[in-house]
């Protein structure tokens, strides 16, 4: 049974995001402080986390930051605010996904099992990137030195997603579709924010990309 994470102040919220996931098989952690969240997933090691921004003390931001140094399991964000400054610190904190209030409760599970679904296709064979060499049946990263370069699992995936293609463009909602498990609830923002947090791992220059390239009007191609 999966195991999820449960950060959120509301008691009520939280009870009733409890009784949900429960009713669906899940293992529930729930905490109504980003400390307690982050101690409790320390000893426990859910398998996705959702987190509450507005939360007393430790914001949901720093929450997920801190849980992202510890794994790289997918982390779903909840606000009340969405405008794309918050949307943009919330993916740029870790988080995979970002969920406004009020939610349908349909909607945040449709999400959470579309991100446990989701793997790297492992048929995707090894290659290389400049002095990066990418492994997916391991979900590894090489640089030439043999040090492994650290991706979130939303990062790997899209890597990867973007290499099965054989250099062909994938538009934003191709990407939400294939890398996020959804399309019509979807937000492009997503794809803009993790495209540019991959550039920062595997391109020489950021600003400058030779290997994840946009492709003005269409989306985005990698080239190897």
């Amino acid at each position: 049974m999966p195991r999820i994470l449960i950060v959120e102040d509301d008691d009520h919220i939280r009870t009733a995001m409890r009784l949900m996931f429960e009713g669906e098989g899940f293992v529930v952690d729930d905490a109504p402080t980003g400390e307690m969240g982050v101690a409790m997933f320390t000893r426990m090691r859910a398998d996705v986390a959702v987190i509450d921004v507005m939360l007393p003390e430790m914001t949901g931001f720093a929450t997920c930051e801190a849980i992202r140094t510890l794994s790289d399991v997918p982390i779903v964000i909840v606000s009340a605010r969405d405008d794309t400054a918050d949307v943009v610190l919330g993916l740029e904190s870790g988080a995979d996904d970002y969920v406004t209030k009020p939610f349908v409760p349909e909607e945040l599970l449709a999400r959470v099992k579309a991100h446990l679904r989701r793997r790297p296709d492992k048929s995707t064979n090894a290659f290389r990137l400049g002095d990066l060499t990418v492994i997916p049946d391991q979900g590894v990263v090489q640089q030439g030195s043999g040090t492994e370069l650290h991706l979130t699992s939303t990062e790997f995936r899209l890597l990867i997603d973007l290499a099965s293609v054989n250099g062909k463009v994938l538009s934003r909602e191709d990407l939400l579709e294939r890398v996020w498990g959804y399309d019509y609830f979807g937000d492009s923002r997503l794809v803009d924010v993790h495209i540019r947090r991959l550039r920062t791992k595997i391109e020489p220059d950021p600003a400058n990309p030779v290997y994840l390239v946009t492709i003005r009007g269409a989306g985005y191609k990698l080239v190897f």
